[in-house]
Parts: C-alpha cells; structure tokens; sequence
C-alpha cells in the first residue's frame, strides 16, 4: 500500500510494518490521527522495528540498538496499551508487535482508559472504518478467505443434522485450557459515540477469549479469568439477547468468541455495508414458514446482519440467502414459531489454524512471497553471522 499524503511523516514505518500482517491498515490522514494518539513517537519508532515474529528482549535490544535495562520498561508500557503482546515461556518473555485488526484498535477500548481522549479516538476510528472508501473496510472484508466465522445456536441445530466441535460454541469453549471475558469494545466505542445498543446488550463481561490471547489480555488488565461454567453462562446471557456468536475462521483453537448485535459490531456493519462474504457462515441458513408468519416484524428486528426483509405483497418476510449467517438469533423471537434452521447445499470448512488462515490471506493479497523473500534474507544474514 503506498503512501499519498505528508502529514505525521514518522508514523509511515509504522504503516508499512504492520502492513506485513494478513490484514493491513489503509493510510490516510484518518489512520496517522489514531495511530498518534495511540503511539507516542519513540513507540512508533520502536513498533516499526519489530519483526514478523516473536522476538525476545535480547533479540529486539540487537535491532533496535536499544539496552534492555531500557527497552524492558517500554515493552511493559506498550503491552499494557495494548500495543505488543507478552508471551512468557519458561524463564523467557517474547514479544510481539500487534496487528492493528484485529489487535490494537480493539484493545484500546477493552479498557476504562483514562490517558486517551477516548471520544475523539472513538470518532476517528468510525470514521476510518466507515466514512473513507474505498479503504480499511475493502482491506478487512475483501480477501475470500474470511477472518472471522459466525457460530450456530447449538439447540437450534436441525434433528437430522450434527455440528462438529469447531461450529459448536459450548465445545470451543469446553475444549480451551484458559478463558477470560470483559468489555465489548464495539459498544463501549459507541458509548464514546453518545450511542447505546438498540438491544440494551451488555458493554460489560460479554465478549470472550481463549488460551494465550486470554492469559495476555486477563495478565494486562484488558479481562477477567473465567471458569468454563461462567464463560457458558455468558454464551446464555448474549442468546437472550439474540447477539451472534462470532470467532476465528479456523478449526483448531479458536481465540475468541464475540457476541454481536446488529447496531454496535464492526463485523455485523461489514455485512451490511455490502460485504455479504465478510464473515464466514455457519453450515446452516435460516427458512421461513410462509404459511404460519403473520409478518409481525419481530425477527427482521432480531437478525444482526440485515439478513430478513420484508416480502409485503405475499404477508410474509423473505430470507436472503447470500446475508443471512444461519446464526440462529432469530429463531426465538417468532411467536408463530415460523423460523428454522435449514442445511445449506455446501458446507464451508475453515483453515485448520491461524498460520494456514493467515498464509492464505496473504497469498490472495499477493502479499505473501515478499515476506517470504524477506524472511529468508533475514534468516541467511543471521547464519552468515554465526
């Protein structure tokens, strides 16, 4: 992605490293506002620096010139922003440089913060997100690969069909060593906006993470530890709000599980926006008794994608196929009890884990073979060396 504008010119190696990642961020005079108020120079010129993997303090001390009695307490200040992830293992810390989605724009409002204007960070963000196009919503929801994947209702699986344990939320869940919860930062972002969610959904202890991502984020404050009982309590409190579950596109140790309404998520505004492919579907597709609805309008409320509509010259709602996630949110609200889930003719399967997920991307981008080329260069320097 190149560069088109002068303003905020030290933040332009920020841009061009962390548009290494499956998922860049489009620059624009919108972007170097966020990422100035996030990264205070010195940061930014150390976040430029990182490697695309993970690197010790020693090793990030050899690039960057920096001793590590003073580079360890600005790796600490970065990872409680939400800026750089911390990985103990053993006796030895790794670092890594976060993407900006999904990463550090999320982190930023996964907390109460008080050294941020968070309003006018809140606006800059939707606006980047939203107002600029083409830009980062092209970036985020273009690739074919999807990188993020919607999650059934379980109990509304139709009798004749089976899930596997990567579609099924309570599974993710069961099967994860360590889970953690807290703020929902698209509707905290909202509030920021002066807006509620048109759900009364929750803001607190509602989206949820797993393994790793959940150790660094309960570790810096971001969330709380969760037992697996509270973590299945959650999945409970979003259904009876008719959120949709949302995770990681893969089949192995998926990292969060977002609940998300129709008003509030950037996710669910992606799609409605016109990116009907943005988040990949669930094997199933909502369907409609036509006969038994009385078009009261209460599931066109309750779907977070836009995915029912009206069809008024025959009295009834009409399911679009090529939205509709097949989620299962909609399926309590119909008194009439018209709606189930229905099988679709092709059932989607995701990359088995986030490196296959992420090659992917990055070969559809063709963005994938000059980081290989530089990887290699790299690691051929590293043995000279030695």
């Amino acid at each position: 992605m190149g560069h088109l504008i002068s303003g905020k010119a030290h933040l332009v190696p920020l841009i061009d490293r962390l548009n290494r990642y499956p998922v860049g961020l489009v620059d624009n005079q919108k972007l170097r506002e966020i990422l100035a108020l996030l990264f205070s120079e010195e940061e930014a010129s150390l976040a430029a620096r990182f490697p695309l993997s993970e690197a010790t303090a020693d090793e990030l001390s050899g690039i960057t010139g920096i001793p590590v009695v003073e580079l360890l307490p600005k790796l600490e200040q970065m990872a409680d922003k939400g800026l750089v992830v911390d990985t103990p293992c053993g006796d030895t810390t790794y670092w890594m440089l976060m993407p900006g989605l999904i990463g550090f724009f999320e982190f930023t409002f996964m907390k109460k913060r008080t050294d941020l204007p968070m309003a006018e960070v809140a606006r800059l963000m939707h606006e980047y997100l939203h107002e600029v196009r083409p830009g980062q919503a092209e970036e985020f929801f273009g690739s074919p690969t999807q990188l993020t994947r919607a999650l059934t209702y379980e109990d509304k699986v139709p009798v004749t069909s089976k899930i596997t344990s990567w579609e099924d939320a309570r599974q993710i869940i069961r099967n994860a060593e360590f889970g953690a919860a807290g703020i929902c930062f698209c509707r905290h972002q909202k509030e920021h906006l002066d807006q509620t969610c048109h759900k009364n959904a929750p803001v607190d202890g509602i989206c949820i993470a797993l393994d790793a991502g959940a150790r660094f984020l309960a570790r810096r404050g971001f969330m709380e530890e969760k037992s697996t009982d509270e973590l299945l309590a959650i999945l409970d409190t979003a259904r009876s709000y008719n959120l949709t579950h949302v995770t990681d596109n893969i089949r192995e140790k998926p990292s969060f599980i977002c609940n998300c309404c129709s008003c509030c998520c950037e996710l669910m505004a992606g799609i409605q926006m016109g990116f009907a492919e943005g988040v990949a579907k669930t094997p199933f597709l909502a369907n409609v008794d036509q006969e038994s609805c009385t078009l009261c309008g209460k599931c066109i409320k309750a779907c977070n994608v836009a995915g029912i509509v009206p069809a008024k010259a025959a009295r009834t709602v009409r399911i679009e196929v090529r939205v509709c996630l097949g989620c299962g949110a909609c399926l309590d609200v119909c008194p009439e009890s018209a709606l189930q889930l229905v099988e679709r003719d092709r059932r989607p399967k995701p990359p088995r884990n986030k490196g296959l997920m992420f090659m992917r991307i990055l070969k559809e981008k063709q963005r994938l073979m000059p980081i290989v080329k530089a990887e290699v260069a790299k690691n051929l320097k590293q043995l000279v060396r030695r």
